[in-house]
């Protein structure tokens, strides 16, 4: 018979184990399902109820997409159809062989106002808010391990849920005059979307409790000496800013796909597992690697690379 430290032990490792398998092989694999209560047709059939807006990508040549968060008379809140066609576009982007790089954006110079109060308001029961927060749980965590380096462009406001969405990303840029705030606490909730977990992870445990409990509203000065953003952009112009950010993202996107999307899964490993496994996924990587098309090419060059 197993000692309970043997059980211990074994669930540990299937767990550990398992999540290596969703780092390095991340289509259709999530945090919920019906062991937990998840039911994910059920939950979708109620968002189907709340239309309007559309999450909108773009997939260009040259490996970087443009993910936009369209309902510009809300303030780009999440309708509940927004929220249905975001674990799409994740589906679409899981499946983008030769994606290196993403940014996340919001129409109209407003990144996101968060949920849309009319869903959140017919949502009303315990058992609904677990579901959504189940549900966008699942697509985040599937957004955030998705082989794309990620950039959210915060124009205007980020609040809520938009908050939230953008600490699902690896990188975060600002204009100069606008701001993000957990407004949360003030909602008589907290953040449901895994923000809190993932924000504590960018800037710490103290000050993410200073942000989530006061509410406080971050403008790009702020945000920045928190080391929630990478750069406040100079423009604040629309297309002008896009383009910046896209100018930002290429220093990182340069090279092949496969060497661009195993450093993300490498890095998001290191972050996520214990020492050991996190060592094991590196090794399996680097042998899809070691021999290859880049690596050959790159022998070949010698040198090149230290001028």
């Amino acid at each position: 018979m197993e000692s309970t430290e043997e059980m211990a032990g074994g669930l540990f490792k299937t767990s550990s184990m398992s999540l290596r398998t969703k780092l390095l092989h991340p289509v259709g694999l999530s945090l919920y399902n019906t062991s937990h209560g998840f039911h994910e047709e059920e939950v979708k059939k109620k968002l189907q109820q709340f239309p309007g807006g559309s999450i909108d990508l773009e997939k260009k040549d040259d490996g970087i997409g443009i993910l936009t968060l369209n309902n510009p008379s809300k303030k780009n809140a999440f309708s509940g159809a927004m929220i249905l066609q975001l674990l799409e576009k994740v589906i679409e982007l899981e499946n983008w062989t030769e994606g290196k790089g993403l940014i996340v954006r919001g129409a109209k110079n407003t990144f996101s106002s968060g949920s849309d109060l009319n869903a959140v308001k017919a949502l009303g029961t315990p058992e609904d808010g677990m579901a959504l927060c189940m549900f966008m749980q699942n697509t985040l965590t599937r957004f955030m391990r998705l082989p794309l380096i990620s950039v959210a462009l915060i124009q205007g406001w980020a609040l809520g849920g938009g908050a939230e969405f953008l600490t699902a990303c690896d990188f975060r840029l600002m204009t100069k005059d606008s701001q993000i705030r957990f407004v949360h606490k003030e909602m008589g909730i907290i953040p449901s979307w895994g923000g809190a977990t993932r924000l504590v992870k960018i800037i710490g445990s103290r000050q993410a409790l200073k942000v989530l409990s006061g509410a406080l509203k971050l403008d790009s000065q702020k945000a920045l000496n928190l080391g929630m953003v990478e750069e406040v952009l100079q423009s604040s112009d629309e297309n002008e800013c896009l383009e910046e950010a896209q100018e930002w993202l290429k220093q990182f996107v340069q090279g092949p796909p496969e060497v661009i999307r195993a450093l993300k899964k490498c890095v998001s490993a290191g972050k996520e597992l214990c020492l050991e496994e996190a060592l094991q996924t590196e090794r399996d990587l680097l042998g899809t690697l070691w021999g290859g098309p880049a690596n050959l090419e790159a022998i070949a060059r010698k040198g090149r690379f230290c001028k």
